[in-house]
C-alpha cells in the first residue's frame, strides 16, 4: 500500500497552468513541479504566464529584495 497517494482528479474549480503542455487544466493533472496554481478560475489561469512575468519585474525593481550597492559602507570588515 502507497504511503502516499497520487490525485488523479482534481476538485472542480480549481485550475492550473501546466508549464509541461502549456495548457489550462481543471484540476491537478500533471506534477506539482511542473504548473502554477491553483486559480479561481479558468481566465485566472489563462493569464498565469503574464501574471509571473508581472510579479518577476516588481520584484526586480523592490528596493527591499536586493542588497546594498558595493561600497556603500554597511559591510563590516
Amino acid at each position: 500500500m502507497a504511503l502516499f497517494k497520487k490525485r488523479t482528479v482534481g476538485k472542480p474549480g480549481e485550475w492550473y497552468y501546466c508549464l509541461e503542455h502549456k495548457k489550462v487544466e481543471e484540476g491537478p493533472e500533471c506534477p506539482a513541479k511542473d504548473r502554477f496554481g491553483p486559480y479561481a478560475s479558468r481566465q485566472e489561469a489563462e493569464h498565469a504566464m503574464a501574471t509571473a512575468r508581472e510579479r518577476n519585474l516588481q520584484w526586480e525593481n523592490d528596493p527591499k529584495w536586493h542588497d546594498a550597492p558595493a561600497g556603500s559602507g554597511t559591510d563590516e570588515d
